[in-house]
């Protein structure tokens, strides 16, 4: 019996691999990915969605895509590849934008995509009418130690995690958008 490597998240792989090259490049390259509280060039511009690549850190790096790779392939699964970048790259330009009118700091990291994927994996089992008790659960848990640990003078762009778990809990209960998903079955009576 034999067994091959498959690609088998592209979008979710090529993204782990693009983040893992640029903080191989170095500091110096890394500066390129960060989201500037500003739009002065042209790489403001691209950094309005390319800070989520760039990470000030390996532990940084490695614990967003830690989740990342676990619940990644999961929901490209699910939600279809090109859905799932539209939805990667709609939470790294709202972050962006939000920033940018409303707290003008530096944004770095895929924090706010490992939110979205949480929040996201937790609406699997919504249906019509119906709010899953694991979705508030988490949604408490998550979204309520960053409203808490936003108070803290850390470095950490707390924002970026909410609006992160914010989006992706609403194209969970949009049904991820561009892909038309049908709310989940119900289980026969019996």
């Amino acid at each position: 019996m034999k067994y091959r490597i498959t690609y088998n998240a592209p979008v979710v792989l090529t993204f782990t691999l693009i983040a893992v090259g640029v903080h191989l490049l170095g500091e110096s390259f890394r500066q390129y990915f960060v989201m500037r509280p500003s739009l002065n060039t042209f790489g403001d511009f691209i950094a309005l969605f390319s800070h989520i690549v760039g990470h000030g850190s390996w532990e940084h790096l490695l614990g967003n895509f830690t989740l990342i790779l676990l619940l990644g392939p999961i929901l490209e699964e699910r939600h279809g590849s090109g859905p799932l970048l539209f939805m990667i790259l709609a939470t790294a330009l709202v972050t962006s934008i939000l920033n940018l009118l409303f707290f003008k700091t530096h944004v770095l990291g895929a924090s706010g995509i490992v939110f979205m994927f949480i929040l996201l994996a937790s609406t699997a089992n919504v249906r019509r009418r119906e709010i899953p008790l694991t979705f508030i659960a988490v949604a408490v848990l998550y979204l309520g130690g960053e409203l808490v640990a936003a108070f803290k003078n850390d470095q950490i762009s707390h924002m970026a995690h909410l609006i992160g778990g914010l989006t992706g809990a609403g194209f969970g209960f949009m049904g991820a958008p561009l892909k038309g998903l049908k709310p989940a079955k119900q289980a026969p009576k019996h």
